[in-house]
């Protein structure tokens, strides 16, 4: 599957590399230094389910990941990035069926709703963009692993992942018993299903159903579960031992639970994941924005209403990636306002001062992304003293290479 075009990203190699990335790592429960050491860093970043249009709450955190690829390629790495796409899924058949449109058609148009959004963004697209439904020998393939090595069981015709085969189980969120009870009950889980060993254990694979599309496989024909598609799509793009699973808080239980620990069953001694990143959740009119609520913001319709594109990301940018907070309109008019400040003062920027902001911006960004740092350095440079303008570049490259904004 295609994704979509790269913008140009200006290098600061001129001035020495970046620091280090350190990032709050979920599984650790603290903040660690990413520094790949053997060959690119490694990201995984959960994409979109694509029955609806990007939000606000989407962006936040597909800009909180750019963020880190541009990070560690400041710092001197080379960067591989996957993102999947759910393209097959209950949510997606349940609005297509709805509103009475084929799924694929669906799928597809809000694919690419969500290119021409990231695009304007001027998110960095993924060097694999990978759709489930051209991943499924890839999750069948793992699903038939997991069988072979008994871990897998069938309940009329649907195939489970017995979670308690993977002995760190748990050891990405590192949530009580009751608490991932509750929380896959929330999240799609089915834990009142008669015929499961246990109540967690989270669904490989679908058998066929009246009206579904499915596939055929040694397990009959059917389609992915969730969680599966991940874990299958990353080892084979990425290999073992990723350096980032990333995405929304939400996806820490179960999803990235559970897509970890069928990826240490399937390939006993690997390594899903070095760390997992995960960002906040944005709120709108009191309330978690979601689908499911109906309270979204959504990028295209700001677009399509004369918003620059600018102005979204820094409105977002203004929070940091891992904090929960609440979209208002006043973030839009902040952000104009900021980046008419910039604009202002970038003609006579000095050479000295630039330098300085250089150094500082790329320290901000290195501890734990903090975005809203960089953005208040940069207010501090632009309400400073005039200089003789030699500096404007050099300035103009580092908001366009580390905030993914064009001066």
């Amino acid at each position: 599957m295609r994704a979509w075009p790269a913008p140009t990203v200006p290098s600061l190699e001129h001035l020495g590399r970046a620091p280090a990335v350190r990032l709050h790592d979920t599984a650790a429960r603290e903040p660690r230094t990413l520094e790949p050491l053997d060959g690119p860093a490694r990201l995984y970043v959960c994409g979109i389910t694509p029955y609806d249009a990007t939000h606000i709450g989407h962006a936040a955190t597909y800009l909180a990941f750019d963020l880190l690829n541009r990070a560690w390629r400041d710092a001197g790495h080379e960067v591989r990035y996957v993102q999947n796409v759910t393209d097959v899924d209950d949510p997606l058949l349940e609005r297509a069926d709805r509103d009475g449109e084929d799924w694929r058609a669906l799928a597809d148009r809000e694919i690419e709703r969500f290119r021409r959004d990231c695009e304007a963004l001027r998110i960095l697209p993924p060097d694999a963009y990978v759709g489930v439904v051209e991943a499924i020998d890839l999750v069948v393939e793992m699903v038939e692993a997991l069988r072979e090595a008994g871990h897998a069981y069938e309940v009329d015709g649907d195939w489970y992942f017995s979670v308690r085969s993977d002995p760190s189980f748990g050891s990405v969120g590192h949530y009580s018993e009751e608490e991932m009870l509750r929380l896959a009950a929330e999240r799609g889980g089915d834990n009142d299903r008669p015929g499961k060993k246990d109540p967690l254990d989270c669904l490989l694979w679908r058998g066929e159903r009246p009206g579904e599309p499915s596939w055929p496989s040694p397990m009959g024909a059917g389609r992915p579960g969730w969680h599966v598609e991940c874990s299958a799509i990353a080892r084979a793009h990425l290999g073992d031992a990723i350096d980032v699973q990333g995405g929304g808080s939400d996806l820490v239980f179960p999803h990235h639970e559970m897509s970890a620990s069928e990826a240490h069953v399937a390939h006993p001694g690997s390594t899903f994941a070095k760390s997992y990143v995960h960002g906040g959740m944005v709120a709108y009119q009191g309330a978690k924005m979601s689908k499911s609520l109906g309270n979204l913001v959504f990028v295209s319709r700001l677009r399509e209403a004369g918003v620059d594109p600018a102005h979204i990301r820094l409105a977002i940018a203004a929070h940091h990636y891992r904090s929960d907070w609440e979209w208002t309109d006043d973030d839009l008019r902040i952000a104009g306002e900021r980046l008419a400040a910039w604009r202002r003062a970038l003609p006579t920027a000095g050479l000295d001062s630039a330098t300085a902001l250089v150094a500082d911006v790329r320290a901000a960004l290195a501890d734990d992304l903090d975005a809203p740092r960089a953005l208040e350095l940069l207010d501090a440079w632009a309400a400073g003293p005039a200089g003789d303008g030699s500096g404007a570049g050099l300035v103009r490259d580092l908001v366009d290479a580390r905030l993914g904004v064009a001066l």
